[in-house]
């Protein structure tokens, strides 16, 4: 008898259950929609399997000639642990950095350059500022397989100080960029970024 009344109340609030669910569809009517109401725009990151020149450094020719090289100097210390900036400084992780603007890429008499690197060599590149700003940028993007770890400098005027602090460290610093080379400055074309690899270029 007792289980009677108990079997009878869970069929009962079972059907009170089915027919509120019943009801409610019937009083609020949902239209789906063919898409969201609310879009969610976002800019689409740059991959390092398809870079593009977009996604590449902003020119920094028009800033060099007002270029801090203090700031450069400075800026400088986060990569003294790898690279030499004296005249006639030893080669460290990475080679000696003096008299760089204007040279020939992957020219440092004594150091063991990457394959890429040694590529532009053969291929008769020179570290141009547009060169310089584009490796500073993103090292690993501009010579695939670079032995360079370093991330990269994504601020504009970061990197300009720091190419006019490279440009100051020569006997003969190369000329300052002049009106026409700032208009038309082009990114250089790079491949895809390469997997890390320990060393410094």
């Amino acid at each position: 008898m007792e289980f009677n009344k108990i079997f009878a109340a869970v069929l009962t609030a079972c059907v009170i259950a089915m027919l509120a669910g019943f009801v409610s569809k019937k009083m609020v009517h949902v239209n789906k929609l063919d898409e969201d109401a609310y879009v969610i725009e976002v800019a689409d990151a740059p991959t390092d399997d398809e870079p593009s020149i977009k996604a590449g450094p902003e020119p920094i020719l028009a800033l060099i000639a007002t270029a801090i090289i203090e700031k450069g100097q400075k800026l400088s210390k986060a990569c003294a642990a790898c690279h030499n900036f004296e005249k006639g400084g030893a080669h460290r992780l990475g080679p000696n950095m003096w008299d760089k603007i204007n040279a020939p890429i992957g020219a440092k008499e004594g150091y063991a350059y990457s394959d890429a690197l040694m590529a532009k060599n053969a291929a008769g590149v020179k570290w141009t500022y547009e060169d310089m700003n584009a490796f500073l940028y993103k090292p690993r993007v501009y010579a695939k397989g670079t032995k360079m770890s370093y991330i990269g400098m994504r601020k504009t005027q970061d990197r300009a100080d720091m190419v006019a602090w490279l440009r100051s460290l020569s006997d003969n610093p190369a000329p300052l960029p002049v009106v026409e080379e700032q208009i038309e400055e082009v990114v250089p074309e790079v491949p895809t970024e390469d997997v890390l690899t320990p060393s410094a270029e």
